[in-house]
This record gives structure tokens, C-alpha cells and sequence, in this order.
């Protein structure tokens, strides 16, 4: 951004949701605008629209950057590497208070990870909390850095200055029931999901807060109810359509329809190669779930895996480092697995390599039946590699399965009373009795 040009402004120009502009072109304005929304609502053409502002104002600083802040997000090398160029070829030095908060966030993001870009966020958000862009994107950077505590520190900070007429309302509602729902409060969750999506049915984030609430309180039926009578609603979203579905694979899991869990992982959770992390690991912990259960996916690992070799060298993300490590483990493919757990020790610097450092590295080692690696220790640790307790639960119900294999009481203890402090039991303490 150094060569960044600077901006001759008389005034700026504030779009629907707030957010103040250097800008003179009311089509930039409005086409940002709709990228807020598509952001919040995770529509399929929120990109489109970010790029329509750049037609419109190729100038638009806050468009390039919330470019940049998507790509660290997505945590892929390729991603990262795109944003540091979005960062460098920046057009304009930043005019308004809104737009220098985003930039910020921006450098932090690039120069030590998500948690630092949230902090960023939630720093201009103690000035101005009326900023849907920045509450949705705190709670994006949060999750991806595994700070639940800190999402519900932010929307329970900044609600107060909130109304329901404000637009947007509904989806900062919705940011806020998952932080509850992530931090045990889940009868708050569910009320405050019901009403964001009553507000704003087509936010699917709050669609999904409310199915966590089923999956951690073991209510699959009304999970499969809740979300199929939401489906005409969400079914149009872009790719968290894919999770949402996988939802309800986990739903039809605990009830034991397997059959009825490989049509939904074929139709919906898996239908293209997506590389995207979310996208990745709903396949891999899926079908890893579907293992332990012993049902036969066919070859629907070979994609999954083919995938992990091309990236095993890659731990931009460790979370996403590990579902690779599942996949390569589930085919056997012993020197990849090395490769993949070589790359998590070697995490270079910044917030994932605290991560790798403090835990990952250990936990990739562990899975891979290391017996050198104790297994006491690891199950009450896994907030940090990002994600959500469900998504998570993939790696505790590995290491309670290590744990009986290995015969370890203690560790297989600590793994179920970490489960139980966040989930009722469900059908997988059937395998640990088998």
C-alpha cells in the first residue's frame, strides 16, 4: 500500500448500511452496499457485486479492501498470496475513518492472522457498532481463529446500539446466536436465531446457529425439521448451502440413516471438487464419521485425497492442514501423511503457527497413532485450530477412539468430559462400546 496514490475527496458518501466512502459514484456506493448483504447473507453473487463497485469506482478503497480481508479468510496459500497483492496494489491511500479501520484490518490479517484483523475491526466497531460489514466480518475472522468468547464479546458489545429498523439488524442477530450457541448459552442462541431469521430469512448463518443448538442438545429430528422447512430459503445461498447440508448428514447420522447420508453427501455436501476449506473438510469429517461407523463410502476418498497430496506441503491453516491429514490417513497413503504432518511443524510465523507450535503438530501426530504422543491433553485444547464444536468434534471423536484402542482410561475420560461440556451424549459412544 506504500505506493498507494492519495485521494482528493470534498466529502464522502455513506452507503445503506452505514459505512462512510471517499467516493463520488452513488453506483459504487450502492454496488458495496449489496456486497454487505451478499456477504451477510452469503448469496451466491456477493462477489459480483463487490466487482460491479470496482467498475464503478475502480478507486473504491473499501472494496479492495474487503477483497483482501475475504481472501485472508479463505487461509489458502494461493488465497494469502492473492491478498498481499490486493494489499500492494491498493489505488488510494484511505479517506474515511471507515475506510482506514478496513484497511487496518487488512495489514493485521496479512501480517499476523484473523484474530489480529478482528481485533482491528472490533476496535473501530467501539466507535462506530452501527457497522454490519464489521460485525460480520469480526465474527468471520473469529471463527476461522477459533475466539468464540471473543465473537460474543463483540456482538454482545455492540447490540446495544442496534434497533430492528436499522437495516441489517437481523443479520448482526444472527452473528450474535452463534457466538451463544459457540459459548453454551444455547436456549439464548435459539431464541436469537429464530428471531434473525424471522427478521431476515435468507440469513443462513442464524438458519445454522439454530441447527448447532439441535446438534449440541442431541434434538436431530427437530434439526432435519428446522432446517428442510428453512430449505427454499437457503437453498439459493452460495456454498455454506453445502453446510447446512452437511448438517443434516449429521442429523440423519445420529439417527443411523447412512443410506440417506451418502445421497446428501453425493447431491449436496459434495457435488463439485471445491478446494474451498469449508467446502473440503464438511466432505472429509463426513465421510471420516461415516468410517468410524464402518459404512463403505466406495471411492469417495479418492478425490478428497488427491486434493490433500497436492496441498501436503501447505499449513497456511492448520485446521484444514488436519482434515487433509484425515483424508490421506483414511486411503493410507503413509508418505504424504508424513509430508502433511512435516508441514505443520514447519508452520512459519504468525497466529497458525502459534497454533502448530502449541497443539496442532502434536494432535497431527496423535492421529496418526504416534505412540510417542500422549494422548492426555488434547481433547480440552481444540478451540484454537478454528471452526465450530461440531466441526471440531470430527478430531475428539479420533481421539476417544485412540484413546479405547490404545488403552487409555484417563485420556478417554478427559476426551468425553470435554465432549460433554459443550454436547449431550450421542450414538458415537456406541462404538467406544462395541
Amino acid at each position: 500500500m506504500s505506493h498507494a496514490r492519495s485521494r482528493p475527496v470534498a466529502s464522502s458518501m455513506i452507503d445503506r448500511f452505514g459505512m462512510a466512502h471517499a467516493t463520488d459514484c452513488p453506483a459504487a456506493l450502492a454496488a458495496f452496499a449489496d456486497a454487505t448483504e451478499g456477504l451477510a447473507a452469503y448469496q451466491r453473487d456477493m462477489m459480483q457485486a463487490l466487482d460491479r463497485a470496482l467498475v464503478a469506482d475502480s478507486g473504491m478503497v473499501a472494496a479492495h479492501a474487503l477483497k483482501g480481508l475475504l481472501l485472508v479468510v479463505a487461509s489458502r496459500a494461493e488465497t494469502l498470496s492473492t491478498a498481499h497483492e490486493v494489499w500492494r496494489g491498493m489505488p488510494a491511500e484511505p479517506v474515511t475513518s471507515d475506510e482506514i479501520a478496513l484497511c487496518a484490518a487488512l495489514r493485521e490479517g496479512l501480517s499476523r492472522g484473523p484474530l489480529a484483523a478482528a481485533a482491528a475491526l472490533d476496535a473501530h466497531l467501539a466507535r462506530r457498532p452501527d457497522l454490519l460489514l464489521f460485525v460480520k466480518l469480526s465474527t468471520m475472522l473469529r471463527f476461522v481463529g477459533g475466539d468464540a468468547a471473543g465473537m460474543r464479546r463483540t456482538t454482545e458489545r455492540v447490540l446495544p446500539a442496534w434497533r430492528p429498523a436499522l437495516p441489517g439488524f437481523g443479520y448482526v442477530l444472527g452473528c450474535h446466536a452463534f457466538a451463544l450457541e459457540e459459548t453454551g448459552a444455547y436456549a439464548a442462541a435459539e431464541r436469537a436465531g429464530r428471531d434473525a431469521v424471522a427478521i431476515a430469512p435468507h440469513d443462513a448463518w442464524a438458519v445454522h446457529a439454530v441447527a448447532h443448538v439441535h446438534e449440541m442438545t442431541g434434538r436431530a429430528d427437530d434439526g432435519i425439521a428446522w432446517i428442510e422447512s428453512l430449505r427454499p430459503d437457503w437453498r439459493g445461498c452460495n456454498s455454506f448451502a453445502f453446510h447446512l447440508s452437511w448438517h443434516l448428514c449429521l442429523f440423519h447420522l445420529e439417527r443411523g440413516e447412512h443410506g440417506r447420508v451418502l445421497d446428501l453427501y453425493d447431491a449436496e455436501v459434495r457435488p463439485d471438487c471445491s478446494e474451498d476449506t469449508r467446502d473440503y473438510s464438511n466432505a472429509v469429517s463426513m465421510l471420516w464419521r461415516l468410517r468410524q461407523h464402518g459404512v463403505a463410502v466406495g471411492d469417495r476418498w479418492d478425490e478428497l485425497a488427491t486434493i490433500a497430496r497436492r496441498r501436503r506441503h501447505e499449513a497456511t491453516l492448520v485446521f484444514a492442514a488436519l482434515h487433509r491429514l484425515l483424508a490421506l490417513l483414511a486411503v493410507g497413503d503413509c508418505g504424504a501423511v508424513r509430508d502433511v504432518v512435516s508441514a505443520i511443524e514447519a508452520a512459519g510465523t504468525g497466529e497458525q503457527a502459534a497454533v502448530a507450535t502449541d497443539f496442532g503438530a502434536r494432535l497431527a501426530r496423535a492421529l496418526c497413532a504416534d505412540a510417542d504422543v500422549p494422548l492426555v491433553g488434547l481433547a480440552d485444547r481444540l478451540a484454537p485450530l478454528g471452526g465450530s464444536h461440531a466441526q471440531r468434534d470430527v478430531f475428539a471423536r479420533a481421539l476417544a477412539l485412540l484413546a479405547r484402542r490404545s488403552d487409555s482410561p484417563t485420556a478417554l475420560a478427559e476426551v468425553l468430559a470435554a465432549r460433554r461440556s459443550v454436547r449431550v451424549d450421542d450414538r458415537f459412544l456406541d462404538l467406544l462400546t462395541a
